[in-house]
Order: C-alpha cells, then sequence, then structure tokens
C-alpha cells in the first residue's frame, strides 16, 4: 500500500550516526539570543542618543557594543551613527521600549549567569526607569 522510504531521514535522532546536521549547545542558544537583544537594546539606544543626546547615553552605547561583539565571537555590530533624528518621536516611549529590551536581556544574562551583561542591563533598566515618571511604568 505505500512506498517504503528510500532515503534517510534528516530528522533521525536514532542512537547511530546524529554528527549530518549541525547542533549548537544550550549555551551558543543563549549567546545567540542575548546577543540579539543586546543589538536591539543598542538600536533604541542610538535613537535616544540622536534625540536627547548625553554622555550617559554615549558610555551606554559602547558597553553595549562591547558586549554584543564578546557574544559574536569579535564580530561587532552595525552601528547607526548619531545624527539628526526624525520629528520628535515620543522619547517616553523610546526609553519604555529600551526598559523592556533591558529586562529580556537581563532574563537571558541570569539564565546564562552573564554577571558583565547581567549589571550592565540592570543599570540600563534603571537608567531608563528613571528618565520616564514613576507614573509610566506603574501603568504599563
Amino acid at each position: 500500500m505505500y512506498e517504503p522510504i528510500r532515503t534517510k531521514s534528516v530528522h533521525s535522532t536514532m542512537a547511530g550516526n546524529t554528527s549530518d546536521f549541525p547542533h549548537r549547545s544550550r549555551e551558543e542558544e543563549l549567546d545567540i539570543q542575548l546577543a540579539g537583544h543586546l543589538a536591539a537594546l543598542l538600536a533604541v539606544t542610538a535613537e535616544l542618543r540622536a534625540q536627547a543626546p548625553g554622555a550617559d547615553l554615549d558610555t551606554a552605547a559602547d558597553r553595549l557594543a562591547e558586549q554584543v561583539t564578546r557574544l559574536r565571537g569579535g564580530q561587532a555590530p552595525v552601528r547607526v551613527p548619531v545624527t539628526a533624528a526624525r520629528p520628535s518621536p515620543h522619547l517616553a516611549a523610546l526609553h519604555r521600549r529600551a526598559h523592556t529590551l533591558a529586562g529580556r536581556a537581563l532574563v537571558v544574562a541570569a539564565s546564562r549567569a552573564d554577571t558583565a551583561v547581567a549589571i550592565l542591563t540592570a543599570e540600563r533598566m534603571d537608567a531608563h526607569a528613571a528618565a520616564l515618571e514613576p507614573r509610566e511604568l506603574a501603568s504599563r
């Protein structure tokens, strides 16, 4: 009734030879995920720097880029130069987005026990929370 399968399944996980497709460890997967969250936070930080330049944001951007480079094995993230941004996106919305991204990165950093990134993301969460009025975060 059915034709027999003539080729080996690509999904085979039998105890035999499973090296015909790449595997990543949990740590590698967490590194990839964490680098993605930090790169997204770096992009929002660049938007904030364009709207409201400051030494704190410059330092944060440099530290974020350093961590992304480390997690990507030396491959530096693409950084947007700080220029005049489009007219007035709401700074509060950017700070809320940055706060959320930093929180996501903090969860992954804690999961992989990366103290340097956990400290950096906690500092960024505090900075973005301070930039918002207390009622802004409480109302979410």
